[in-house]
């Protein structure tokens, strides 16, 4: 014998019908993550090799900078006057400063005959740790130290990595905070090499 239907109340249709709709909504919402999480990670990558920081445009005289560099020796910002002069505060112990030298490095090497000078300002790290730094990432510019933030204290910006642009009349000409790539150092630091 068919089995008898036992009568719904009124309101369990609609409250059916809103869970089934929920439920058909919150699929739509998770596929829609994954599918996003998807594309940003492919984005993500793709801003990894492409990844870049427009700089600030400033018009102000550079401060002035006296610190020792790896041997010890006490060296001015002043004495590269006439030069372009990138100074880039940096820790050995940041991750975004570690991806940035490679790319000031191949950047001074392709720009030092021009009078373009790096001077990498490393932010209280001791100096063995600092030369081994060097040492390892195989830079060829100066590196000074700054055990006491001296300089992110001049500048007034603790951020790592911050960087500056010195055009070769000591005036500051562009502000960085975060990692440099080379696209916009050619676009804004070569220019100001033919000046």
């Amino acid at each position: 014998m068919p089995r008898k239907k036992k009568p719904q109340h009124p309101a369990t249709k609609p409250v059916k019908t809103l869970l089934g709709a929920g439920f058909i909504l919150l699929s739509l919402v998770l596929l829609y993550s994954i599918g996003s999480q998807a594309g940003t990670r492919t984005t993500n990558s793709a801003a990894a090799r492409e990844n870049y920081v427009v700089p600030v445009p400033v018009n102000y005289p550079a401060p002035i900078l006296e610190l020792e560099n790896l041997n010890g020796e006490v060296e001015s910002l002043e004495d590269f006057k006439g030069q372009v002069v990138l100074v880039n505060n940096w820790a050995t112990w940041c991750p975004p400063c570690k991806v940035e030298m490679p790319t000031l490095a191949g950047y001074f090497n392709a720009h030092v005959d021009e009078g373009f000078m790096v001077i990498a300002i490393e932010a209280g790290d001791p100096r063995d740790q600092v030369a081994k730094f060097a040492k390892d990432f195989a830079l060829p510019f100066k590196v000074w130290l700054d055990p006491s933030s001296e300089v992110l204290n001049a500048f007034r910006n603790g951020s790592l990595p911050s960087s500056y642009v010195v055009d070769r009349e000591g005036v500051i000409r562009y502000a960085w905070t975060g990692e440099i790539n080379r696209e916009m150092l050619e676009k804004f630091v070569t220019p100001l090499l033919s000046e």
